[in-house]
């Protein structure tokens, strides 16, 4: 059976000539359940040997879509593993985003509804289940759980096995739960050897070039193409 994909608005591009926001990391909320713990410890390394001038530069060349309603209240729709990491390397630290979305409404909930109907939650667990009510999502990053097979996604990425968009909501989750379907070798965040060759079969078998098709196509489809 096919892997059945949400439909997802895809994201603005970051336009041209764009005023960016800095905002305190602590202040966004999220709008997915899980991160990879692998590619968390990654990021957390990356930042913890980089000086704080280092990471500004960085950041402001690294925005973040962020959905705003009307009480002043932030949503990040990308970014999770970024911004988790550094606010676990400084619990102060400020990032640069840029607004995709503003919202009249001053009610969590009807933020949340808006953001739903277009693509932008991942509400799946770090077991895969779900999609859960969106009122479930935590409220800070921290407070996020760890998928292993979003730290597997990860690891193939970086071996270039696979390429995702940043343009599609959640792309790399679409990718841990199709890796999800199959049956593969005990794992997790932290020890992905023992997966690693059966995945790497996976990702590049002609199943896996179906998918990202299909991915595409939705892509094309939310846009009106």
């Amino acid at each position: 059976m096919p892997l059945q994909l949400p439909l997802s608005l895809p994201l603005p591009q970051l336009p041209k000539a764009v005023s960016l926001i800095e905002v305190p990391v602590a202040r966004l909320q999220p709008t997915q359940m899980c991160i990879g713990l692998a590619e968390l410890n990654h990021r957390i390394a990356d930042f913890a040997e980089a000086s704080p001038s280092r990471r500004r530069h960085y950041l402001r060349r690294k925005p973040v879509p962020l959905v705003r309603n009307g009480a002043g209240a932030l949503w990040m729709v990308d970014r999770h593993h970024r911004l988790s990491a550094l606010q676990r390397v400084d619990s102060q630290a400020t990032a640069f985003g840029y607004v995709v979305l503003d919202l009249a409404t001053t009610d969590r909930r009807q933020t949340l509804r808006a953001l739903r109907q277009r693509g932008w939650l991942y509400l799946h667990d770090m077991r895969g289940q779900g999609p859960w009510s969106p009122e479930l999502l935590p409220q800070r990053l921290e407070k996020l759980q760890d998928d292993r097979y979003r730290s597997l996604v990860w690891k193939l990425k970086r071996e270039d096995l696979m390429t995702t968009s940043p343009l599609i909501p959640f792309h790399e989750f679409h990718w841990a739960a199709w890796l999800r379907r199959h049956s593969l070798p005990a794992f997790h965040s932290l020890y992905l050897d023992p997966v690693l060759p059966a995945a790497r079969r996976l990702v590049c078998s002609a199943d896996a070039a179906a998918l990202a098709r299909a991915m595409k196509r939705q892509s094309l489809k939310r846009r009106g193409r």
